[in-house]
């Protein structure tokens, strides 16, 4: 007979799987710079151009990462036209109130609280602490959920605060800002800033350029997105998982997500695509065809199978 998951049991799964795929990041990144080199370069020439392309690149990524640490969760609050409500608000007093008291649950500073003015469900979590942190639910998902759905919702989101995800967030995303940008500036490099005077050197110095944009290119396009994706994704089971030990009540939580999908979209999140990730459930347009692997979000029936199955002691 098999032993029934525990909600720790989830939470330490998780955590392996996504850390081991965070450390693949840099990782893969290097290689591909170094096998893409060696192509056209000796062995020698390929490890000293990953050396002098890696280093730069983590450099920029470290300086934009203290940009977004700075003004981020404010950007994306903005973004989603998000507004702040206080405690002696009357209109949301019971709103501020379920916040509060979950996040006493939790054992997590109460975050600031802010309304979307969008009919749709959905609600996410961001903060570089907790003790700066911001929960966003919009107006639908308060109107349209119960008590204790409403209260697994806003669990779930102080599972990511607890459990630093949103950190994790903003390091994926800015490192694959300051990725393209640094590609962009090799393309045109190969392309326009080669002015060596020996034919063969100039050749050989463009080959090896046009040979790192493209191990940039494989890296943002098809190697990043998909581990993004994956980590994404892990840490919704995770939160999912943490979210129903506060609450002590994992089914409240499934029964939310069960309502939540059937109108998770915003509309004022339909062109940022980044803010799908951070979201409890896809808030942009829906499509067609899009496979399991390139979404933000596990299957919503897998995350609901998980939490009916869990065994709260």
């Amino acid at each position: 007979m098999a032993k029934n998951q525990t909600v720790y049991d989830h939470i330490r799964a998780n955590n392996i799987k996504t850390w081991l795929l965070v450390a693949l990041f840099p990782a893969i990144f290097i290689a591909l710079i170094f096998l893409f080199t060696l192509i056209v370069a000796p062995l020698d020439q390929a490890i000293d151009t990953s050396i002098s392309v890696a280093i730069p690149t983590f450099i920029a990524c470290g300086v934009w990462m203290l940009i977004s640490w700075a003004f981020g969760d404010s950007m994306i609050l903005n973004a989603a036209d998000a507004h702040e409500i206080k405690p002696d608000n009357r209109e949301h007093r019971e709103i501020y109130r379920a916040v509060e008291n979950v996040a006493l649950a939790a054992g997590l500073p109460t975050p600031r609280v802010y309304i979307i003015d969008d009919d749709s469900m959905n609600a996410f979590a961001t903060g570089r602490t907790p003790r700066d942190a911001s929960v966003a639910l919009t107006r639908g998902i308060i109107k349209r959920l119960d008590k204790l759905e409403l209260d697994g919702v806003i669990a779930h989101e102080m599972a990511h605060i607890g459990n630093r995800d949103i950190r994790l967030d903003m390091l994926m995303i800015t490192g694959v800002g300051v990725t393209v940008f640094v590609a962009d500036i090799i393309l045109r490099t190969a392309m326009y800033g080669n002015h060596s005077s020996d034919d063969n050197d100039r050749g050989n110095g463009t080959a090896v350029l046009l040979m790192v944009w493209l191990a940039f290119s494989v890296f943002n396009l098809i190697i990043t997105p998909l581990l993004r994706l994956a980590v994404s994704r892990n840490r919704e089971y995770a939160a999912d998982a943490t979210g129903a030990h506060i609450t002590r009540n994992p089914h409240a939580l499934a029964s939310a997500l069960k309502k939540i999908t059937t109108d998770s979209r915003v509309e004022s999140m339909d062109k940022i695509k980044s803010m799908a990730s951070v979201c409890i459930a896809n808030p942009g347009a829906p499509r067609e065809f899009i496979s399991d692997l390139m979404a933000t979000h596990p299957p919503v029936n897998k995350r609901i199978k998980r939490l009916e199955s869990m065994n709260i002691q």
